[in-house]
């Protein structure tokens, strides 16, 4: 005789597998209360006892994805939307879907409750959704459960036929009913204090920082030369100011997962609001967003529960498809949930997105110490349709980025990653280069989770923020002739005598060199000594909030009555290189925008030359070997229009943001010719790559990579 139990999910019209007992008592039946299988009627076969065969054939994948090397087994054990194990008996319901593939029932009801309706593993459109609805709202509570068996008394888990589609559902990302309207104020964000004991966990982490000596800056000054002629003037003389950030504290927690971290390093890094804008036009579709998914995967399981992520959507319209959220483990499974039920369509639409972006940054309650936007997208930007045909002019995306910062006015930078060969790398780069943030391209489609694993590794290490670098002259006669800064703002004021650098914020271990010229007049006989400039760093403390003063010593040169043969610092023949080269790069890009690629090669290859007659060059300086490879490779992607339009316009705007912000970017396909060009990479960035290699495809971890002290030489390649 059947049990009740078989009895309802008859009446439900539900395929529940449940193990066939010789036991029927109501015991076992409170057991199997909580299912551990639940499919789609459509999708499996019954006979005359109601016992489930083997589903149909499963939907071919349209990812393009090739199958993971430990089998379908392990897809099996583990819910691939919050990446926990699936083990039936546990009391958590398990999901089967059409398509053969299972989840958590709690995790793919939410998943199709932000609105997707399609697989999220093998993206197969399934026929009908799980979703969940409260006991109370249940009318019919009588029919739905008429031999009152054993339920939650919260939940009601059930599916739900999906309707036809609407003609104009391609068009709008929100057209889902399933979908929540968005609020007009985006002020849910999650409060920054709703942790016990925070203020204990950030004294004793400031504690700890007062105790490390390692958490002051270094700044160190470089005349070109250490003496010149008494009888000698020069109008133009140049000084090297280096700075280095701060090494990552012992107990920083870069890299490491929530699981293994203490309670108390949760403070001992700056906290950061991280708001993700996402492509999800119709060419992500396939493989593409399946990567866009890993990658934003990983993002989310090393943020750590101090950090707030949100997650935005555009394609021609765009969505916040998650509010500003603590990286806590409920946290953590909903913006995984989130990014799960991306789907792909319509155009590509970047001045939506950032525009919702910085609605987020400015309608947020409270800030972290950090705030950053990553935008990544694959397309041309929608928003510059209406520009005459063959208008260079690019439009005001500074209009639709957020409002500065605080009272000092640092803005939040745009991380912009241009996925593929047909983005916007113009578009990308101004957007970036206007918010303080940086341009990486994103050749091939397997590089995408290094590339954010490199800008989180930054971003979850900054030490250092507001920094100002300010330059004063000493001697009477000498004013400031120019000031080398690439993309940070400098001023030169009261008569030319001083001047400072807005910097922001430095990564740990992060270092920036900055080149200053000043006149040196000649002097009488009794001068032995010039003293020429002094430097000082304002900055600021991002965890302790404290305000901190480095006074460098002044820079001074010797005056002997006949100066011999004059040595050029390496250091600051280095910088002269890395700023040449960058010129270079500006004028071949100029030149072949005009069309002059054969203009736009030459100017690469004379700086080569004159790269090769420098002091460093000759020394074998790594810096020096990796400008040559990087113009090289710039070279080859000028070689024809159109493998200048499908990578050499994205490559050198990335060479050019890199170069201009002192930051590590990713460039083309991160072959070795592009990996030597990694000087301005950080051990962080360095540890979270190294992070992200271990979990692409079941790698096993590469050996770490070593980055070399700027001074130190090596064997220069041949050319």
């Amino acid at each position: 005789m059947e049990s009740k139990w078989r009895k309802a999910k008859g009446a439900l019209g539900l395929c529940v597998f449940v193990p066939r007992t010789s036991d029927d008592s109501p015991r076992s039946l409170e057991a199997a209360g909580r299912f551990s299988d639940v499919s789609s009627p459509s999708s499996v076969s019954r006979n005359s006892d109601f016992r489930p065969l083997m589903p149909t054939t499963p939907i071919p994948s349209s990812s393009g994805l090739r199958r993971s090397k430990y089998g379908s087994g392990s897809l099996k054990r583990t819910c691939a939307i919050c990446l926990a194990t699936m083990t039936p008996g546990h009391g958590l319901a398990i999901f089967t879907a059409e398509c053969s593939h299972s989840f958590h029932f709690q995790c793919i009801a939410s998943n199709v409750k932000h609105g997707s309706q399609t697989c999220p593993v093998c993206r197969a459109k399934w026929k009908e959704v799980p979703f969940q609805v409260p006991s109370s709202d249940l009318n019919e509570k009588a029919r739905i459960n008429p031999l009152d068996w054993p339920q939650d008394d919260a939940w009601m888990t059930v599916l739900r036929r999906l309707p036809p589609p609407r003609p104009d559902s391609h068009r709008h990302i929100a057209s889902s009913p399933l979908q929540a309207p968005e609020p007009s104020l985006f002020n849910d964000d999650d409060l920054l204090d709703i942790q016990p004991q925070l203020a204990e966990r950030i004294s004793s982490s400031s504690d700890d920082l007062d105790k490390n000596s390692n958490r002051t800056m270094e700044l160190k000054t470089y005349p070109e030369v250490s003496a010149v002629s008494r009888l000698t003037s020069l109008d133009s003389f140049n000084v090297l100011i280096h700075l280095k950030a701060p090494v990552a504290s012992s107990g920083q927690s870069i890299g490491r997962g929530q699981a293994d971290m203490p309670a108390t390093s949760l403070t001992s890094r700056a906290p950061v609001d991280l708001v993700t804008v996402l492509d999800v036009s119709g060419s992500m579709a396939g493989t593409k967003l399946a990567l866009l998914k890993r990658a934003m995967g990983f993002v989310i399981q090393n943020l750590g529960p101090s950090d707030r992520l949100s997650v935005i959507a555009f394609s021609s319209t765009a969505r916040r498809l998650f509010p500003l959220r603590l990286m806590t483990d409920a946290g953590r499974q909903q913006a995984l949930q989130a990014v799960n039920s991306l789907i792909s369509n319509g155009g590509t639409n970047i001045a939506a997105g950032l525009r919702k972006a910085a609605k987020v940054m400015e309608d947020r309650r409270e800030k972290s110490p950090v705030g950053s936007i990553i935008l990544l997208s694959d397309g041309q930007d929608t928003y510059t349709a209406s520009a005459p045909i063959g208008s260079q002019s690019r439009p005001d995306y500074q209009s639709l980025l957020p409002s500065s910062v605080g009272n000092a006015g640092y803005k939040i930078p745009v991380h912009a990653f241009g996925f593929g060969t047909d983005h916007d790398a113009a578009s990308m780069h101004s957007i970036s280069e206007t918010s303080g943030g940086t341009f990486s391209f994103i050749e091939a489609e397997g590089v995408i989770q290094d590339a954010f694993a490199q800008c989180i590794g930054g971003l979850l290490s900054v030490v250092v923020q507001e920094l100002l670098v300010e330059m004063e002259c000493v001697h009477p006669a000498l004013h400031l002739c120019s000031v080398k800064s690439g993309s940070y703002p400098s001023h030169v004021i009261n008569d030319a005598r001083t001047g400072y650098i807005d910097v922001g914020d430095l990564y740990a271990d992060e270092e920036r060199d900055f080149l200053l010229s000043v006149n040196v007049p000649a002097v009488g006989e009794s001068s032995d000594m010039t003293s020429l400039v002094k430097v000082r760093c304002v900055y600021k403390d991002p965890v302790t909030k404290e305000r901190l003063t480095l006074v460098g010593d002044e820079v001074r040169i010797q005056r002997p009555q006949i100066a011999g043969q004059s040595v050029v610092s390496i250091e600051v023949d280095r910088q002269q290189n890395r700023l040449q080269a960058a010129d270079a790069m500006a004028g071949a890009r100029a030149a072949a925008e005009h069309g002059d690629l054969t203009g736009a090669v030459s100017i690469l290859e004379g700086c080569r030359r004159a790269l090769a007659e420098t002091a460093s060059a000759r020394a074998g300086d790594r810096l020096c070997v990796a400008l040559d490879a990087e113009l090289r490779e710039m070279r080859e992607r000028m070689a024809s229009r159109r493998v200048y339009e499908t990578s050499g316009r994205a490559y050198v705007l990335s060479g050019l943001s890199s170069h201009s912000w002192q930051r590590a970017t990713t460039r083309g396909d991160s072959t070795e010719s592009t990996s030597l060009v990694q000087a301005y990479q950080t051990p962080t960035m360095v540890d979270m790559v190294t992070k992200s290699h271990s979990m692409l495809f079941g790698r096993p971890t590469p050996e770490p990579l070593i980055r070399r002290s700027r001074s130190i030489q090596v064997r220069p390649q041949p050319r």
